[in-house]
């Protein structure tokens, strides 16, 4: 499965099964194609999307997240060479955010045994440097976006348990190591749990786990954190915002993983909620958020002491209505209804989203609508037009809590 972040580096799209959904109050046919939506069915629709979305005063979303104690970022959906030449994706970045998401993923970041090359990273730590933006790194173990002859020593018989295990420690050494001091969190592991693998842990059986066993999860945290204490560790997964009961499954996986790893003192300090919202899903049926099971999950992880990071936040408009008001709003009410639920938990430090600009979104190529609209998922549109998205977040934002960083 080709995934998300290798697209974003120009690496392809991928598949994945993320999510968040619009409530019941939304009919069914707000939620079917444009194309077969009829006249009466796309009124109701506009209907119930009406909300204003009034925003007060004049601040970016950067300082309305700060007088909160709260930290807005994103990630720039390109590698450093392509940032560095648009001005305008720089500018807005400086001006709307307090932290920039660098993806060091191996295909990239590591194209043979014996060499590195973490020239984009640099580009924009430095740049973060410059600005006096947090600096944050995805993803340091992931099964996905892996080089060739990494896929072929993981999968080599002959590649001895210790030959595998001092990859995984020199990768994560490595890169945490150039970027000490820099960094303010590293999403460490990504995406183990599935429980479509069907083990009573619902861990993902990925090519590190064939290797290692489950335990190759602690050893990236150790070796991370022995690397850099200062930086916030964190594990991320996604499908986990759902009313159904194979997110149920997930997030039950996910607390069980991060219980043992607290249990056993690994320095795990905050879990990444990706949160790519969708309001379908796979099968093309409705999926239903549910604030209270939300709520309850949010808070088992704090109660295990760990703060918790929304990490890749977006909208899928594939299925929205065609016409432009009516998609807009009902985005925007789905970035806000999610984040009304999650920002009331004091643990939540961080909402990132998954690119900031339409014109740089990874639905372009991974959900494309069948009418070829362009995708409308972020807060600013292809031509950094603030949108109702936009809206929805720095009004979720000026009603979050306060709370300390």
């Amino acid at each position: 499965m080709v995934k998300r972040r290798r697209f974003l580096w120009g690496l392809g799209a991928f598949s994945s099964a993320t999510s968040c959904a619009l409530t019941s109050r939304y009919p069914t046919s707000s939620l079917i194609s444009a194309d077969s939506m009829s006249d009466s069915s796309q009124s109701e629709a506009a209907q119930v999307t009406q909300q204003k979305f009034a925003v007060n005063g004049t601040e970016d979303l950067r300082d309305r997240a700060a007088r909160k104690g709260l930290i807005f970022g994103s990630f720039s959906g390109l590698d450093y060479d392509k940032f560095a030449q648009n001005s305008v994706l720089q500018s807005t970045f400086i001006r709307e955010c307090n932290l920039i998401v660098a993806g060091v993923y191996a295909t990239d970041t590591r194209p043979d045994i014996n060499r590195f090359n973490l020239s984009s990273s640099d580009g924009l730590a430095q740049f973060a440097a410059q600005h006096k933006l947090l600096f944050r790194g995805h993803p340091l173990v992931w099964h996905e976006a892996n080089p060739e002859w990494l896929k072929n020593k993981l999968n080599d018989p002959n590649a001895s348990y210790e030959e595998v295990r001092n990859l995984l420690v020199n990768n994560v050494s490595t890169i945490v190591q150039r970027y000490a001091g820099q960094v303010h969190s590293w999403d460490v592991v990504n995406e183990a749990i599935e429980p479509g693998d069907r083990r009573s842990d619902s861990l993902r059986i990925t090519p590190w786990f064939k290797r290692l066993g489950p335990d190759y999860i602690e050893l990236a945290f150790w070796t991370a954190a022995e690397a850099d204490p200062r930086a916030l560790l964190v594990y991320n997964d996604n499908g986990l915002e759902y009313d159904t009961s194979y997110h149920d499954q997930r997030r039950d996986g996910v607390l069980r993983l991060l219980s043992d790893l607290k249990s056993k003192n690994v320095p795990v300090k905050a879990l990444g909620i990706q949160a790519h919202l969708n309001q379908l899903d796979e099968k093309g049926n409705r999926r239903q958020f549910n604030p209270d099971k939300m709520r309850s999950f949010l808070q088992e992880v704090a109660n295990l002491g760990l703060k918790i990071l929304i990490t890749e936040l977006d909208v899928t408009d594939q299925s929205l209505p065609a016409d432009l008001s009516q998609r807009d709003r009902i985005v925007a009410e789905t970035y806000g209804e999610f984040l009304s639920v999650v920002l009331e938990q004091p643990a939540v430090i961080a909402i990132i989203t998954w690119g900031l600009s339409d014109a740089h979104s990874w639905l372009i190529d991974f959900a494309p609508r069948s009418d070829g609209l362009p995708v409308r998922s972020l807060p600013f549109d292809a031509d950094f037009n603030r949108k109702l998205a936009w809206n929805a977040i720095a009004i979720a934002l000026d009603n979050a809590p306060i709370r300390m960083l």
